[in-house]
């Protein structure tokens, strides 16, 4: 069967019906005054989150980085905000075991230098020892500064999955801000232009016409092997992870020894 702009039902199932242009700008601005309202409500919350009272902590308690434990205070890098996201960890996991959503994550947030602009410094914590947390930031050629909090209280380390904002004023420091969640997609770039597209993101819990194609559990497109397959076999990895060069199958279980 032909589908023909005049007659949108004989759309092929699981694809939008087809119109002609007038007729689908004249839907595109329907939405967008939803869109724009999505919109303003986003800016009135950024205000009141903007006026949340804030925590003080001590900010020469130590984390550890490359060059050792350093005080908490040094990751501001002499700018008066900060931005970390704290990864979480599992200890002794190969490479690829590490959070698939963590690792989603930290890598759409390779670059910190429009924040650094803004006054604004970035850092990602987590609580694997520093050992092995090297390796890993190694392994993935993040360039981010990496730090382990590990026997760290909150604010500065606590619990991980979280996205946290702090407030320097001298040598004192605040705990601003902090979400989890999907409060972390807003730094997921891909999910943002996923959802702009017909088929989403592709997981289960999305609404989506009936006929369109059936989703999988939140993550499940985050693990893959080598050729992109999703998978939750002992030699996947989040999907970034194989995109280093020279990471393969064969590296993992010939480098690490065990899945």
């Amino acid at each position: 069967m032909t589908t023909t702009p005049s007659d949108p039902t004989t759309a092929q199932p699981g694809r939008p019906p087809v119109v002609d242009l007038a007729t689908w700008q004249a839907a595109r601005d329907e939405l967008l005054v939803r869109e724009k309202a999505h919109t303003h409500e986003g800016d009135a919350i950024a205000a009141a989150r903007r006026r949340l009272p804030m925590v003080e902590f001590d900010g020469t308690v130590e984390v550890v980085g490359p060059d050792g434990p350093v005080p908490f205070l040094e990751l501001f890098q002499g700018r008066d905000e900060l931005v970390v996201y704290k990864h979480m960890w599992y200890d002794g996991a190969p490479h690829q075991g590490q959070c698939e959503g963590c690792t989603t994550t930290a890598w759409h947030l390779k670059d910190a230098v429009y924040l650094n602009a803004r006054g604004v410094s970035f850092a990602v914590l987590t609580t694997g020892p520093w050992e092995e947390v090297a390796s890993y930031i190694e392994f993935m050629g993040y360039t981010q500064p990496w730090y382990s909090v590990r026997g760290v209280e909150g604010p500065a380390g606590g619990d991980m999955g979280y996205l946290t904002c702090f407030l320097r004023d001298g040598d004192r420091v605040f705990l601003t801000y902090s979400t989890t969640g999907r409060g972390n997609e807003r730094v997921n770039g891909s999910l943002g232009l996923l959802d702009m597209t017909p088929y989403g993101r592709g997981e289960a819990w999305e609404d989506k016409p009936e006929g369109w194609p059936e989703g999988d559990v939140p993550c499940w497109s985050w693990r893959s092997d080598a050729d992109g397959n999703a998978t939750w076999g002992p030699t996947s990895r989040p999907v970034p992870q194989w995109t280093r060069p020279g990471a393969t199958p064969v590296e993992t279980l010939g480098r690490h020894g065990h899945h």
